[in-house]
């Protein structure tokens, strides 16, 4: 039981970080591309930065969901069979 707390734990903070990843830089991105201050060379470099951090996000997104999926599937499986017998 612990085992599993401690996977979902883990899947929850690696899907928190995802989470402000995505909002760091979709805000980010979104502030630079409307503020005529920026030349193109600030823009674009902050963009490649904006594309690795989201590709980054995705990564850890896919990993902690397959992280919760495995922490279910297990306690499910550890859990004791409460269907009725059948016969």
């Amino acid at each position: 039981m612990a085992a599993m707390k401690t996977t979902r734990v883990r899947a929850n903070v690696l899907l928190a970080a995802a989470a402000w990843t995505y909002y760091v830089w979709i805000t980010r991105m979104w502030n630079i591309a409307r503020d005529p201050e920026h030349d193109f060379g600030f823009k674009a470099v902050h963009g490649a930065l904006a594309v690795v951090s989201v590709a980054f996000a995705v990564a850890l997104t896919v990993t902690g969901l397959r992280m919760r999926r495995e922490a279910a599937a297990r306690q499910g499986h550890d859990a004791p069979d409460r269907r009725e017998p059948v016969g």
